[in-house]
Order: C-alpha cells, then sequence, then structure tokens
C-alpha cells in the first residue's frame, strides 16, 4: 500500500465533506426544487439560472469570487466577524459553504424534473380528500419522488467529491483541515510522486465509475430525469 497519513487524512476529510454537504444541499434544494417546478412567477427563469450557473462557470471564478465575499471585508465574512464566527475562507466550514453552492444544481435539476413529472393529478386527488399542502408534500410527494432525491444525493456527493478549483481557491491546502483528495492528488503529482498520485487517482476514477452505474442502471429501470 502506497498511502500514507496524509493520503488518509485527505480521504476522511473529502468524504466528511461530501457528506455534509449533500446532507444540506437535499434540506436546501428541496424547497428551491419543488417552488421551480410549481411556480409561474418571472423570477423562475433568473432563479433557474442562478441555481444552474455552476454547471457553466469555471470553478476558480467562483471560488474567487466566495472568497471575496467571505473574506475580511467581504459581505459574508463582516457578516460572519459580527457574529462572532470569524472569517470562512482556509476553513471547514468555508468548504461546505462553497460546496453546497457549486454542488446545487447538480441536486435541484433532479429534484425539480422529479417533482414535475409528478402532475397535478395525484395532489388534486389528495387535496379531494382533504389532505392539507403539507400533508400532500410529505405523503403523496416524497413518496413519489424518491427516485429523484436518490439520483440527487449520488450526483451531490460524487460532485463534492469531486471538486477542485472551487475547495482549492477557498480552502487552500491546509492538512487535516482543508486538504481534500483531489488536493492531495496535485501535491504528489507536483512532488513528482507518481506511485501514490496514482492510488488516489486511481480510486477517484473507480468511484467515479461506480456512481456513473448506478446511475445509468437506475435510469434504465426508471427513467428520473
Amino acid at each position: 500500500m502506497h498511502l500514507d497519513s496524509s493520503d488518509f487524512a485527505a480521504i476522511w476529510l473529502t468524504l466528511q465533506l461530501a457528506t455534509l454537504t449533500t446532507l444540506l444541499l437535499l434540506l436546501i434544494g428541496t424547497p428551491i426544487a419543488w417552488w421551480l417546478s410549481r411556480t409561474r412567477s418571472r423570477w423562475k427563469g433568473p432563479i433557474g439560472a442562478v441555481v444552474a450557473l455552476p454547471l457553466v462557470l469555471p470553478p476558480t471564478v467562483l471560488g474567487f469570487y466566495l472568497l471575496v465575499a467571505m473574506g475580511p471585508q467581504g459581505p459574508v465574512g463582516q457578516l460572519t466577524q459580527a457574529l462572532g464566527l470569524g472569517v470562512l475562507p482556509f476553513t471547514f466550514a468555508g468548504l461546505v459553504v462553497g460546496s453546497v453552492i457549486y454542488s446545487l444544481p447538480f441536486v435541484v435539476q433532479p429534484l425539480q424534473n422529479a417533482f414535475e413529472s409528478i402532475g397535478a393529478r395525484p395532489l388534486e386527488a389528495a387535496a379531494t380528500l382533504r389532505a392539507s399542502p403539507r400533508d400532500c408534500f410529505f405523503t403523496v410527494v416524497l413518496p413519489l419522488a424518491r427516485p429523484g432525491f436518490i439520483t440527487a444525493a449520488i450526483l451531490g456527493f460524487a460532485h463534492t467529491v469531486g471538486e477542485f478549483g472551487v475547495v482549492l481557491m477557498i480552502g487552500g491546502n491546509i492538512e487535516g483541515r482543508t486538504r481534500v483528495v483531489s488536493v492531495q492528488i496535485y501535491d504528489h503529482v507536483e512532488a513528482l510522486e507518481y506511485a501514490q498520485a496514482h492510488w488516489l487517482a486511481g480510486g477517484m476514477v473507480v468511484f467515479s465509475f461506480v456512481v456513473l452505474l448506478l446511475l445509468y442502471t437506475r435510469r434504465r429501470a426508471a427513467p428520473l430525469w
């Protein structure tokens, strides 16, 4: 085995980051996706575009502006300092914030498609039985949209694991605190430590293949989006 303690620390930190980010994305992305799937507001297009922006924006650009916003002179940084939280760049909390923003469309879009595929008829049927909107959502929408939630969780987790530009800009390269697997691979390559880089990079390839295999298998069994 060619992995050392710093490699295992990076793997553990990456798993923690991806797990927490995925949970937050599901909590934040569900109401956004539900609103986008149901609204006829003129704001649907602009808000949908903002949510999808990380899909086309270079990660370094997004990371740079997040770094500025969360820095000591930025609006978010001034707020966190006023609350006694300090600044978020180069901390694990900063990585979480950046990861949530960067991976948001990978959770919102599958959920939005799942909600839209339900249609109005099940909700109308529940309403005729005097179910409240809240009851309709939790007893009708969520069970029917379960495949979409599974897809969103897998995509959100996998995309967070594979981040590089955003996490490097926001978190830097602090061992045990902000150094994730993608940054650790970069460090090994810079140091010409190709054996260690192969082990980590190969693990990422296998992980990515398994994720795609699960997604394509589920889509063939029951199309989601």
